[in-house]
């Protein structure tokens, strides 16, 4: 699909010579009913929008707030026919807690295709290489599990 307004086609925009790391602040986040994950994340004097995964994909990790989280973010960057910038994320890497969400494989994979809405998360902590981590994610894959339908858009 093209995402309204920037141009962006997501999922399949994930481009492997893009790739790059950026690193800065998460000032919001909205996690709508289809269409990907947007974080704002304020890097420097650039703003992105970082295009995460689909919402179920996002609930079924039990993230907590990540609003105002330092973050480094991997992924494919570009730049939408708005002008803005965007970054379809394969990995954001959580400085302060030393956790990983983990969206795409190395080659830009989506790690929710061919997926049912419930399953494994892709959390990764430190030292636990490819496992899920307590506290920040879990493995339980029952969507929606400690957060609320209220959770919708911003928050």
């Amino acid at each position: 699909m093209v995402l309204p307004g920037s141009g962006i086609i997501y999922p399949g925009g994930y481009d492997p010579n893009t790739v790059g790391d950026v690193q800065g602040r998460i000032s919001g986040i909205v996690i709508p009913e289809s269409g990907p994950v947007r974080i704002t994340l304020i890097a420097d004097k650039e703003t992105y929008t970082v295009l995460a995964s689909p919402g179920w994909f996002w609930r079924d990790m039990n993230v907590t707030n990540p609003e105002g989280m330092d973050v480094n973010v991997r992924g494919s960057k570009t730049v939408g026919i708005d002008g803005n910038l965007y970054i379809i994320a394969q990995k954001i890497n959580m400085i302060r807690l030393k956790k990983s969400l983990i969206f795409r494989s190395e080659s830009g994979k989506a790690l929710w295709s061919g997926r049912s809405k419930t399953g494994r998360t892709n959390v990764q902590g430190s030292g636990s290489e490819g496992s899920p981590s307590g506290g920040f994610g879990s493995s339980s894959g029952r969507p929606g599990r400690g957060s609320s339908d209220k959770g919708r858009g911003r928050r």
